[in-house]
């Protein structure tokens, strides 16, 4: 009788048959204490009874929410966020739902549901920092490792094929269609490669840059629903991408439009401008460089044919055993005269920063190429950890955040116009001045 009428007391005093045992004292004692808990007991049931005598309705509707965790059980039929069967939905069977009831959602909370957003705010772009981090230092790596054999493949004169291929590896290589874009205008400036074949490059690069997101999604697969939504959403780039090719590639060899109408758009008189550099960048390659910077220059000059191979620019060397970027990567200047060793230094394809004047952390001053090659595998591997650490807990931050919350109102919230659509990925992608960067970042959502 006693274990059911005074649960909460034993749970308190789990020896409670010692002072059964004891003496009078005791035993009156555990008397006044089985009253006091049959006391507390009753008043308790009695309040949450008064509870529920004045609200039935709110009362009732806590009780179904803290079991229901389906659709089918739910009186409105509509699915929440993390709902057993939330995975099941059509989209043809989302209800409507009002911008009103979006509004609600979004800015109607209290003080507690306030601190748990901001938390969840900064969770989100702390992570979402450090998978940007990781995918800068990821196509530094990548230069690192492929920046000497994908300058060979661009300094190579091709039929239109052959070059699509070679844009596309060379991509691939690197990590980066900003990249080698930039080194195809080079080579077409410094007319080592014809507009026609450098056309061609370019339409392979916008291939290769694809794999980028494919590799994100990959970080997905704990989660095999998961993993297929991300990789649909990786795969939209890559589709739209080779349809792309598809149809101007062979447009392209029969007419000649694109090198026809780049000559219509070229100005009598072109001159030096300035670089342009996205904000993201601005506040995410300063930290990857002091890891590791990759030396763009090397895939430029092996492209161009100023160099033979990547042996020309080792061992490193650094003016006075200082490494910084003065005495290291500062170059010479042929027309007075100064020569490697005395007057500049040399680097590889690891380099210091011009603005800060600094060399990255996996720099090493008498560096072969095998030291760099090295570096350059490590960094692979760290960021290839850090980008999947990082993507799975955005996941789980986004997640916690739109736990509960009614996929009406998300669909409604997201379910933009196509125009509109367009051109907020084209606002994103200028600012950022990666495609990589934007598609990559919208695979986890």
């Amino acid at each position: 009788t006693i274990f059911y009428i005074v649960p909460d007391f034993l749970a308190c005093y789990p020896a409670s048959s010692h002072y059964l045992k004891n003496t009078p004292t005791q035993l009156a004692f555990f008397e006044r204490n089985i009253v006091d808990s049959h006391y507390y007991t009753r008043t308790r049931a009695s309040t949450m009874s008064t509870t529920e005598a004045q609200d039935p309705v709110k009362s009732e509707t806590n009780k179904v929410e803290s079991v229901i965790r389906s659709r089918k059980e739910r009186p409105t039929g509509s699915t929440h966020f993390g709902d057993a069967d939330w995975d099941e939905e059509q989209v043809d069977e989302i209800g409507d739902a009002t911008w009103g009831e979006v509004a609600k959602a979004c800015c109607v909370h209290d003080a507690k549901e306030w601190g748990k957003i901001f938390v969840g705010a900064c969770g989100a772009l702390f992570f979402l920092y450090f998978f940007l981090f990781a995918l800068e230092l990821l196509g530094n790596s990548a230069k690192v490792l492929g920046g000497c054999r994908a300058g060979g493949l661009l300094s190579d004169e091709t039929n239109p094929v052959a070059g699509l291929v070679i844009g596309e590896l060379a991509t691939a290589l690197i990590q980066s269609s900003s990249t080698t874009t930039s080194i195809i205008v080079s080579l077409v400036g410094a007319d080592a490669v014809s507009v026609n074949s450098g056309i061609y490059l370019v339409m392979g690069a916008n291939i290769g840059t694809s794999v980028t997101n494919t590799i994100v999604s990959m970080g997905q697969m704990a989660d095999g629903a998961q993993l297929e939504r991300a990789f649909a959403g990786a795969t939209v780039h890559d589709i739209f991408n080779l349809l792309s090719v598809a149809i101007l590639f062979p447009l392209e060899i029969i007419s000649h439009y694109l090198y026809h109408l780049t000559n219509a758009m070229l100005p009598d008189s072109v001159g030096d401008g300035e670089k342009w550099e996205g904000p993201i960048k601005k506040i995410v390659s300063p930290f990857a460089g002091r890891v590791l910077k990759a030396n763009k220059d090397v895939i430029k000059d092996i492209a161009t044919g100023k160099v033979e191979s990547c042996d020309a620019y080792y061992p490193v060397l650094c003016l006075d055993g200082i490494e910084d970027y003065k005495h290291c990567a500062s170059k010479c200047d042929t027309d007075v005269g100064e020569e490697v060793g005395v007057d500049c230094g040399r680097v590889g394809l690891i380099t210091c920063d011009k603005d800060s004047g600094e060399c990255p952390g996996f720099f090493q001053n008498g560096a072969s190429l095998n030291d760099d090659y090295i570096s350059g595998g490590v960094c692979l591997v760290l960021s290839l950890f850090l980008l999947f650490v990082c993507l799975m807990a955005l996941v789980n931050v986004l997640q916690r955040g739109l736990a509960g919350m009614s996929t009406r109102i998300i669909y409604k919230a997201t379910n933009v116009n196509g125009l509109i659509a367009i051109a907020i990925g084209t606002g994103i992608t200028i600012l950022v001045q990666s495609s990589s960067i934007t598609t990559s970042v919208l695979t986890p959502f």
